[in-house]
């Protein structure tokens, strides 16, 4: 991990509340791995103590971009921002997901809203295609289909409102797919990244199938490098439980491994 000032090349609107904003980082920018993410912090905010964590979603030469939605008054300074302007950044934090062997699993890839930040650098690594279920609450919630077809990835949507794609939670599309393909079952992965519930929900859905599973958590997190305790995630060890923290043991774990009885 390094802690640098970098220089904003791009920060453009996407959809509704949610932003692209690429970064000039050319010594932070190799060293990034799958579901790893930076934390910011911006500095027209002067009374802000705490950055904020953003999951990493491309990453190029000497750049890296993250895909953020407006929610409070850091991401809405930070959405007037500029190219040009400056942020101070420490990345890539974390541990982040793990890329499918060449002729192993075949991945689904399954994110709400913008989890399918956390998800593009995976799929773009991945020696093999699979398929991308994104969810969101309307159609204005679904981001980055082009992108991920274009790489060659099939992607499936489903919207709660029916606005785009299936009507529903994104969990049917993927257990109609894992239903049709029962035979293959066995050569499947399973990689989340959103809102509790889902993953919670998909954390069952590979239990009930014996599916291998890694899920992005999301909790909320400040100082983003262990220190402060306030991010941490109960997990399986021995016979017990203990926390362990999402910002540096985490975001990305074994499905197996999460407690949810615990999870606060």
């Amino acid at each position: 991990m390094l802690e640098q000032t970098v220089t904003i090349v791009a920060n453009e609107r996407d959809t509704d509340q949610y932003f692209r904003l690429v970064l000039h980082a050319p010594q932070i920018a190799p060293l990034i791995q799958p579901g790893q993410f930076a934390h910011v912090r911006i500095l027209p905010l002067k009374d802000a103590l705490l950055r904020r964590p953003f999951s990493i979603f491309q990453v190029g030469t000497d750049t890296f971009s993250i895909l953020y939605k407006t929610v409070g008054k850091g991401t809405a300074v930070l959405s007037r921002m500029r190219a040009g302007e400056k942020l101070s950044v420490i990345a890539p934090l974390g541990h982040g997901f793990t890329v499918p062997e060449n002729g192993g699993e075949t991945p689904l890839l399954i994110a709400g809203g913008y989890g399918m930040a956390a998800m593009f650098l995976l799929a773009q690594r991945s020696p093999q295609k699979g398929i991308v279920f994104v969810g969101g609450r309307r159609r204005v919630d679904i981001l980055c289909e082009k992108e991920f077809a274009a790489i060659g990835w099939e992607v499936r949507v489903a919207t709660e409102d029916g606005s785009h794609g299936e009507k529903g939670l994104v969990t049917q599309p993927l257990l109609k797919e894992i239903g049709n393909r029962k035979s293959e079952i066995g050569n499947r992965k399973l990689f989340a990244c959103g809102p509790t519930p889902m993953l919670k929900a998909i954390g069952k859905i590979a239990e009930d199938f014996n599916l291998p599973c890694e899920l992005s958590m999301d909790e909320h997190m400040c100082c983003g490098v262990g220190t402060c305790l306030t991010c941490v995630t109960p997990v399986k060890a021995g016979d017990t439980w203990e926390y362990q923290r999402t910002c540096t043991e985490g975001p990305v774990f074994d499905s197996r491994a999460i407690v949810w009885a615990a999870n606060k």
